[in-house]
């Protein structure tokens, strides 16, 4: 028995920022906010945000712990148990580098390992994102 899925429904991420943290996701890879709240009685602002194909649920909570400097780096994380980054597929991950550069996005570390190329970029708080060469899937 196996349950069927229908593909990811959301990331979550908890950001320091809440407004620039969401124009970070706007600018860089045009996500659109669909709504804002606040977890009663805690403070805690979410945005649900509208990508290609799922959605992003963006935290933030008042004096939140900031991301351990060891999860910032790609390699370095794979040595603490947890979830690890997301990823985006691109057709030329290397223009999508250029590109980000060229944004000011900060490039953490260029993966290319058996034939394949990655590019992992921290966001504005540091939360680590791969963006893949997928080239022509479809």
């Amino acid at each position: 028995m196996k349950i069927d899925i229908n593909g990811i429904n959301h990331v979550a991420i908890s950001v320091a920022d809440f407004e620039e943290s969401i124009g970070w996701y706007q600018r860089v890879f045009g996500f659109e906010v669909l709504d804002r709240s606040q977890i009663p009685g805690t403070g805690i602002q979410v945005a649900h945000m509208q990508g290609t194909g799922f959605l992003l649920e963006i935290f933030c909570a008042p004096n939140s712990n900031p991301l351990p400097p060891e999860r910032r780096i790609p390699n370095q994380d794979l040595l603490t148990q947890g979830n690890k980054h997301f990823s985006f597929g691109v057709m030329d991950a290397h223009q999508a580098k250029e590109d980000m550069e060229k944004m000011g996005v900060e490039i953490a570390f260029v993966a290319e390992v058996d034939g394949t190329y990655g590019v992992f970029i921290r966001d504005n708080t540091g939360n680590l994102i791969e963006i893949f060469e997928e080239g022509d899937i479809g």
